[in-house]
């Protein structure tokens, strides 16, 4: 990133499929956020299960957001999602184990779905969202200086190969080992806020 890249004052969280603002991970951002970075305008939303609706959702809260002062953190599908946000946007993106082809990868998961963080509560994913996954594809990286990537070769869901390939000339933090949920997520949250350079 260029030294003189102005300061990030919004923060985008998107969480990843049957996931929500619960995450460890988005807990943890969030604190962080709130405990040292205090000015910064900060939204993490329950996404809906429509990928179309919930990137309509995520654009009109941001329509306001000043584009060259936001950045977006994704994780699992949220990363798919962060990614097609920061290529429309122009802005900075922390990706944590990013879905690369999930239009493939959740066209199994077709039906009825429980909430990770709350097993009481279901949702259908529908054929139609498999489609909407594919219209989302947001093709080569315009600005891979933008984008930083942490893939564990461990991740048991996704395969670390695709997720390096999809990111050229981006900065990655390749993780020997490890997990999907990125369970040392503690290790890694300096240099992704590093790279955020997040307003105080």
């Amino acid at each position: 990133m260029h030294p003189a890249a102005p300061s990030v004052t919004h923060l985008l969280y998107l969480h990843g499929f049957r996931s929500s603002p619960q995450s460890a991970k988005a807990r943890q951002v969030a604190a962080r956020v709130r405990e040292r970075h205090s000015g910064v305008n900060w939204w993490c939303p329950q996404l809906p299960p429509s990928p179309a609706a919930a990137m309509a959702m995520v654009m009109e809260g941001i329509a306001a957001w000043p584009r060259e002062r936001m950045a977006v953190v994704g994780s699992s599908l949220g990363g798919f999602y962060a990614t097609w946000v920061a290529q429309r946007c122009g802005c900075r993106a922390v990706l944590l184990n990013p879905a690369v082809q999930p239009a493939r990868d959740l066209a199994g998961r077709i039906g009825e779905q429980t909430a990770w963080h709350d097993p009481a509560e279901k949702f259908y994913f529908e054929p139609r969202f498999v489609d909407e996954l594919r219209t989302l594809d947001a093709g080569p990286l315009r600005q891979p200086e933008n984008f930083f990537a942490v893939i564990a070769k461990g991740d048991e869901v996704l395969d670390w190969r695709e997720m390096v390939a999809r990111y050229p000339g981006a900065r990655i933090k390749l993780l020997e080992g490890g997990d999907h949920a990125l369970s040392d997520f503690d290790s890694h949250i300096d240099d992704i806020f590093q790279f955020l350079n997040l307003a105080d």
